[in-house]
């Protein structure tokens, strides 16, 4: 793994601004149009003399050009900061080839999982948030869920999210076997063949089995490091998962066939956050009509008439610990992305709180974020620079 050279240029020079996203550059949205491209000038004699693909870019490692089928792995919440914090415990991901990237924002599953597989950043596909504002209430993405209960056929997720993943290709899935059918699934994954695992030994038979077979391009995913994080913190147990996540890489590299190359991201990093969630002040609460997003990215949709003011007095209460923005500033600073059409920024707030400090922001209507340890969701390089990982077998 690359400690120097690449990704040097993600890091915000004034640690005192935000990170964003380095959309069409070396971003989490850009991993499987880079990967589809690098199979497709494979198969079309598209490389140089040498045996590399021509456009090839910096952030990419070079053992990509010659790969004739492509494992991508995502590692749920394994951000580029813990793993170099924490190179001892992982040896087979640290002797691989890459770099950091940069996720999406907001820095959370839902969001940045869908820009992986579609390859657009959340203002085009519309996924914004874990939580977002749609005209039958607040959508909790990954349960699918309003307050009223199962939202798929209230928000059917092609409604929501149309776009087919992974370029409109029909590239196999190999994830936990309870997300087959979920909504989030049917928003980010719809059509894809998917081939469900139980215990994580699992996932590594299942995509040796898919690449000898034959097929060119395997997605696969695991949760368990953002779980560990998120029940316990980045201690002993977390350290406990990476080695085991470790073992997973190397398993997963044993059982591919030559001129295979495995890739492995993460859809975002972690922040410890021991202290309780900051409760909106009754001057902010009383200019608020619902509150989206997730605790280190809050969204607040003002009152009629209340942008505002809503938006001064968060500057004035919380510009010490997290970014404030409106919306328009969200916009114009390219947070998500290219300015979104007019249905997706219905589905943001007026004011945004992007946490700066080891801070959260409470939701009273997601009392499940009390449980949390460690967090994300923001714009800090903590949470925002992911691995971007190569080894070809």
């Amino acid at each position: 793994m690359d400690k120097a050279g690449r990704g040097a240029g993600l890091v915000a020079a004034d640690p005192a601004l935000p990170l964003v996203p380095d959309y069409g550059g070396a971003c989490l949205s850009e991993v499987v149009p880079l990967l589809l491209g690098v199979l497709d000038a494979a198969t079309a004699g598209g490389r140089g003399s040498a045996g590399g693909v021509r456009g090839l870019p910096g952030w990419a490692p070079p053992e990509l050009a010659r790969a004739d089928q492509v494992v991508l792995l995502v590692l749920d919440g394994l951000g580029w900061e813990q793993l170099e914090e924490r190179r001892a415990d992982a040896p087979t991901l640290c002797g691989m080839r890459g770099g950091p990237i940069t996720s999406v924002a907001p820095t959370t599953t839902a969001s940045a999982l869908t820009s992986l597989a579609l390859g657009l950043p959340p203002a085009v596909h519309g996924v914004v948030g874990y939580r977002i504002a749609v005209p039958q209430g607040v959508l909790n993405v990954l349960k699918w869920t309003t307050p009223e209960g199962d939202a798929r056929e209230l928000v059917p997720p092609s409604s929501l999210q149309p776009t087919p993943p992974f370029l409109g290709r029909r590239c196999p899935v190999v994830t936990r076997a309870e997300f087959v059918g979920t909504g989030f699934t049917e928003a980010h994954l719809a059509g894809a063949p998917i081939f469900g695992w139980r215990v994580s030994s699992s996932l590594a038979v299942e995509v040796g089995r898919l690449v000898r077979a034959g097929e060119r391009f395997v997605y696969a995913y695991y949760d368990g490091v953002d779980k560990v994080a998120h029940d316990t913190g980045l201690g002993e147990h977390y350290r406990a998962e990476l080695r085991a996540v470790d073992r997973l890489v190397e398993d997963v590299l044993a059982a591919l066939p030559p001129a295979c190359a495995l890739a492995v991201t993460a859809d975002h990093g972690q922040v410890e956050v021991r202290s309780a969630p900051i409760e909106l002040d009754r001057s902010v609460a009383a200019e608020v009509e619902l509150l989206s997003g997730e605790a280190r990215f809050r969204w607040l949709h003002a009152r009629p008439g209340a942008a505002g003011r809503l938006a001064e007095r968060c500057r004035d209460l919380y510009d010490d610990v997290a970014w404030v923005r409106t919306r328009a500033e969200v916009v114009a600073e390219r947070w998500l992305g290219d300015p979104p059409p007019p249905e997706v920024a219905s589905r943001l707030g007026d004011v945004a709180l992007a946490a700066r400090e080891p801070v959260a922001f409470f939701d009273p209507a997601d009392t499940g974020e009390l449980r949390l340890v460690s967090r994300h969701g923001s714009l800090t390089p903590a949470e925002m620079l992911v691995p971007f990982l190569v080894a070809l077998r």
